[in-house]
């Protein structure tokens, strides 16, 4: 295995990072940036978006498998069922178009590729929902977290062990990968809280109470019928939540 830093922007650094010998490329570099995506969309275009195809193209010249990972923020949220993998895109926002450009230019490429859709990932490490909810409830009495946003959490390391399933399984095309179950992130707040045996009250709110400058889908439950089928029944988000906060 090989680890290669490189600038989705320049065409130069991703032939470079790519030598004609390699057969896989895991693909982890994206603008996450949601809210700054606002104001920075050309930018966020530029990387989630050319810099795939791009990235696509330098697979397909070596022959290489592609797998690029894409968000539940590539939907409108007005569903209510889970969405499935060939759902039309209609992303609300700036970093959803942008990720959305990139899987436009992926399906064209010709490249062999997988790609995997996850949503609300967290980690032991790095800036995510659950680390700022224990920083919060450490310091804080009581804290709001709106209740009309429903989706999947998902651990990165159950993303990256499903993701390696679906390698060994020669699996091509679009799949969704989260943990199963579902909730809001008033519910996923109150379940860290309970974990931590924190003091802090979880009260819900609205999103129209909450506003941030990139709206975000009401619903973006993915449909995970098509990876379940391959690997088995997705683990419940509550088992994999338990084993990061045990970590911590």
């Amino acid at each position: 295995m090989r680890v290669a830093c490189l600038d989705l922007r320049d065409a130069a650094s991703i032939e470079l990072a790519i030598e004609a010998r390699d057969t896989l490329v895991l693909n982890c570099a994206a603008f996450t940036d949601v809210d700054g995506a606002e104001q920075r969309e050309a930018d966020a275009t530029a990387i989630n978006g050319a810099g795939v195809g791009a990235l696509a193209a330098r697979c397909k010249q070596v022959g290489a498998l592609l797998v690029h990972y894409s968000t539940d923020y590539v939907f409108d949220g007005q569903a209510t069922t889970p969405y499935r993998v060939d759902h039309p895109r209609a992303p609300l926002n700036a970093y959803g178009r942008s990720k959305a450009v990139g899987e436009e230019l992926l399906e064209a490429s010709g490249a062999q590729y997988l790609l995997i859709r996850t949503s609300w990932l967290y980690a032991p490490w790095g800036k995510n929902f659950v680390l700022t909810m224990r920083g919060l409830m450490a310091q804080k009495p009581e804290i709001t977290v709106v209740n009309d946003q429903v989706g999947r959490p998902t651990s990165a390391h159950y993303l990256a062990e499903r993701t390696l399933a679906l390698v060994d399984r020669n699996a091509r095309g679009t799949f969704h990968v989260t943990n199963g179950g579902q909730c809001s992130w008033h519910d996923f707040a109150a379940a860290i809280a309970s974990h931590e045996y924190s003091k802090c009250r979880v009260l819900p709110c609205t999103s129209a109470e909450f506003v941030r400058p990139a709206k975000r889908p009401a619903y973006s439950v993915l449909d995970l019928s098509k990876t379940d089928a391959l690997l088995g029944a997705s683990l419940d988000w509550r088992e994999s939540l338990h084993a990061v906060l045990r970590l911590l």
